[in-house]
C-alpha cells in the first residue's frame, strides 16, 4: 500500500496500517478497515483534509459516486459531512467484504456495487453531484473513466469530479472538452486535484 512522506508539522494522526479515519460529521474518528490487498491504497488523511476542505460548500445533500471505492473512505466522508446518497463501487472482494461490514452496522445511506466500474455506469445512470475518481495506479483507469463519464448520461451541468492519480500524471492533458481543472495539489506521491465544466463558477 503507497504511502504517503508525512509533514512535520501536520497535526493530524498518523494513519495507521489497516485503517483509515472518517475525519469530520457525524461519524468522525470511526475506522475503516483497509485490507491488504493490491492496487487498494486509500486516500491519506491530510489529502482528504484538504479536498473537502474545497467541497463542504456542495456536500450537504449531494448525491455522491465513489467510482473506484476500496476502503470506501472518500464517500463515506462525503456522507460523514452532510452528502444524501454514495454509491460505493468496488470489485475486489476482500474490500467488498469489509465495505459491507461497515454498512451494516453504522453507515447509513450508502449502497455497494460490488463488481467492475463500467458495469456501474451501465446500471446507475445517476445523475451525481460530485463523483471521486481514485482508481488504482498504474493501470491508465482515470482518463478511461473520464472518457465514459463524460459520454454518458452520469453528469449535469454542476457536476464537480475529484481526481487522484500519480504525482507524475499531469492532470491538464487529461481534462475533457468542456471541463476545467479547478483546484489542484500534491502530496508526497499522490496528485489530487477538482474538476468542473467552464461554465460553472469556482
Amino acid at each position: 500500500m503507497t504511502r504517503l512522506k508525512s509533514s512535520s508539522t501536520s497535526k493530524a494522526p498518523a494513519q495507521v496500517p489497516g485503517q483509515v479515519r472518517v475525519i469530520a460529521g457525524q461519524w468522525r474518528g470511526r475506522k475503516l478497515t483497509v485490507p491488504d490487498r493490491p492496487g487498494l491504497r486509500p486516500t491519506p488523511d491530510r489529502v482528504r483534509e484538504t479536498v473537502f476542505n474545497w467541497l463542504q460548500p456542495r456536500l450537504m445533500g449531494a448525491h455522491v459516486l465513489d467510482l473506484f471505492a476500496g476502503s470506501g473512505a472518500l464517500g463515506i466522508e462525503a456522507l460523514s459531512r452532510g452528502a444524501a446518497s454514495a454509491l460505493l463501487v468496488e470489485r475486489d472482494g476482500a474490500a467488498q467484504g469489509a465495505l459491507r461490514r461497515i454498512l451494516g452496522e453504522w453507515v447509513q445511506g450508502a449502497e455497494l456495487f460490488a463488481g467492475d466500474w463500467r458495469a456501474a455506469l451501465q446500471a446507475h445512470a445517476g445523475p451525481y453531484d460530485l463523483i471521486f475518481l481514485d482508481p488504482p495506479f498504474g493501470q491508465g483507469l482515470l482518463p478511461e473513466a473520464l472518457a465514459v463519464l463524460c459520454d454518458g448520461m452520469h453528469l449535469h451541468s454542476d457536476t464537480q469530479i475529484y481526481v487522484e492519480a500519480e504525482a507524475d500524471v499531469e492532470f491538464a492533458a487529461l481534462v475533457p472538452v468542456g471541463w476545467a481543472l479547478r483546484r489542484e495539489g500534491r502530496a508526497g506521491d499522490v496528485r489530487f486535484g477538482l474538476l468542473a465544466r467552464e461554465a460553472v463558477d469556482a
